[in-house]
């Protein structure tokens, strides 16, 4: 049984692949295999289909085939048409004002498919580099917990051989040991949120369950943010996709309208014919003038005398849609206003933590370097400095924390403005 767990065990960890990329292969890998963006485009595709529906009526299609046929008597249409050895038609429409609004909105959803194609990769390349940046952090922060338990560790040595010495409690002895526990207890944190990091940035760029991506070692592109927030808050208006879609939805209307109150309007459409008869069906007796070979090229123009109130229905729903969706731009354009002076606003508050985050640390390096120099002098014991190694540990995790939450902010307001993809690649 035990032999049986393990092979199946091994299985599953020979399966699984850890995947080391940069924040650019990674981006790039993800718009080109992430389920969301393999959706939006196969979307995409089929929206693009119904322009050449659409188109359909105006493109000539010809029927050919047969119409023969036995006569007795008179020759009797069949179809409306006469008894043919070989016959062919065709018919397209030259003139239908509904029609072509149709096509023009056809074309227009397709642009806007377009955009949501944009869009999904916009949102699938912000969260990969969210995971990416999770991931990084998460490894630095496991790093510095094995730094921070080795130091506890050599303060936990240190304390045993003071009261070896006579010159330290039992209950110091006790506190060093909790403090190694509580240490080793971050690490397998630390090392838990690396596994679920690398698992969660493996599914957003299509891998398995089963694969994990660990960021490669690599300086990461600095996200600087430098534009007034006025010129932010133009920007993310300019470059919205919601705002984008909602003016597509908006221009598609306006040609639904324009397509039922064209109702009214003729409609011209070409027909043409050819029929090769037979001579057996006696048309020679029938007609003063018989020949085998005939054709007819012309319109067939219709005029819409008395069209109901149905168009005008419609008519008037879409325009109630076109009002709602005026009043959904005013409101998404407020919201974007908003998040975007927010997104600035964290991105200030951000560098405001960091470059605290950043004097702490200097000050803990600068105090362990004070704490050598006395130790060399004699002045201060080594589990002092050990001490303040670890509050220095305490303050890079500080400072990685400030870091990530900064670079986290400039990567929301970069997919505010809509430009994290230029950014990022």
């Amino acid at each position: 049984m035990n032999r049986l767990f393990l092979f199946f065990t091994f299985a599953c960890l020979a399966s699984a692949e850890v995947h080391t990329l940069t924040l650019r292969q990674a981006i790039d890998l993800a718009l080109k295999q992430s389920p969301d963006v393999i959706l939006a485009r196969l979307d995409q595709q089929k929206v693009a289909q119904n322009v050449n529906i659409a188109r359909d009526p105006f493109v000539p299609k010809v029927f050919g085939g047969s119409g023969l046929a036995y006569t007795n008597g008179f020759p009797t249409s069949i179809d409306g048409a006469a008894p043919s050895i070989f016959q062919a038609r065709t018919d397209m429409e030259i003139y239908n004002r509904p029609q072509r609004y149709q096509v023009a909105a056809a074309r227009e959803n397709e642009r806007g498919a377009a955009i949501d194609v944009q869009s999904k990769q916009d949102d699938v390349a912000y969260r990969t580099a969210l995971l990416y940046l999770d991931a990084r952090q998460s490894g630095d922060n496991l790093a510095m917990a094995r730094q921070q338990v080795e130091v506890l560790e050599r303060v936990q040595s240190s304390v045993r051989a003071r009261i070896a010495e006579g010159r330290a409690l039992e209950i110091d002895n006790k506190r060093a040991t909790v403090d190694v526990l509580r240490a080793r207890q971050r690490v397998e944190a630390f090392s838990d949120d690396q596994v679920d990091a690398e698992t969660n940035l493996a599914l957003v760029l299509g891998f398995t369950p089963d694969d994990r991506v660990r960021p490669a070692e690599e300086s990461l592109p600095v996200l600087q943010v430098s534009e007034p927030e006025t010129a932010l808050v133009g920007q993310a208006l300019n470059n919205s996709n919601d705002v984008k879609r909602l003016e597509s939805q908006m221009l598609v209307k306006g040609y639904e309208i324009r397509s039922y109150r064209s109702a009214r309007l003729p409609q011209i459409d070409l027909v043409a014919q050819y029929a090769l008869f037979a001579t057996y069906n006696h048309f020679q007796d029938y007609f003063l003038k018989f020949q085998r070979s005939n054709g007819e090229l012309g319109v067939s123009i219709k005029i819409p005398l008395l069209v109901g109130k149905a168009s005008y229905a419609y008519a008037a729903q879409a325009e109630a849609d076109e009002a709602k969706l005026r009043t959904q731009m005013a409101v998404t354009r407020g919201r974007i206003t908003a998040d975007t002076r927010k997104s600035y606003q964290d991105v200030r508050r951000a560098e405001t933590a960091r470059n605290v985050a950043q004097a702490d640390l200097d000050l803990a390096r600068e105090q362990v370097s004070v704490d050598l120099a006395q130790m060399q002098e004699g002045r201060v014991m080594l589990v002092q400095v050990e001490q303040a190694r670890f509050i220095e540990d305490e303050k890079w995790l500080a400072f990685y924390d400030a870091e990530h939450a900064l670079e986290r902010a400039r990567l929301a307001l970069l997919k505010q403005t809509g430009t994290i993809l230029a950014a990022l690649k």
